[in-house]
């Protein structure tokens, strides 16, 4: 099973500010929309079927670097992985890159709280989702470092795979 799934996206206008730069707070819309796209095309996971049936999650935390500048026009490729999944959260890590992968974007962390969504009390994630989402767990990426680590090993891997 696919564990980082990836897609690729165009930048667009309305998303920008005055320099043609992504605005900061539209990296979160494409991170998150690209990893809802991943569950849904790599997963067959669908949102809407959860949320009918009263199940949701919230974001409890989002951290993200901002590494360079996505820009007006540009492809860029966004990677997501579920680093980690127990009972009372999901860790979630996104990747923003050149359509190439050798320059990093942005990383962002976040994580998910499991929520009933009629109550809109927490809830835990039930065994059945629990043993699914450990199929798509991702170890071969470090869960518990802290952000700025995590974009120097990436920055690292692609530098890298450049040499020849």
């Amino acid at each position: 099973m696919e564990k980082l799934p990836s897609s690729t996206y165009k930048i667009r206008f309305n998303d920008c500010d005055l320099f043609g730069h992504l605005n900061n707070s539209r990296y979160l819309d494409y991170l998150i929309n690209a990893r809802e796209d991943h569950l849904s095309e790599h997963y067959a996971l669908d949102l809407t079927t959860y949320y009918k049936n009263g199940f949701g999650w919230v974001v409890g935390s989002h951290e993200i670097a901002y590494v360079s500048p996505a820009v007006y026009n540009e492809t860029v490729r966004i990677q997501s992985a579920l680093l980690r999944a127990d009972e009372q959260s999901l860790h979630v890590e996104t990747v923003m890159t050149n359509t190439n992968g050798t320059a990093v974007k942005a990383v962002m962390r976040t994580r998910l709280i499991p929520i009933n969504t009629k109550t809109g009390r927490r809830e835990t994630h039930d065994a059945a989702f629990l043993a699914w989402a450990k199929t798509i767990e991702n170890h071969g990426i470090a869960a518990d470092i802290p952000l700025q680590q995590r974009v120097q090993e990436l920055r690292q891997e692609l530098t890298a795979e450049k040499r020849p």
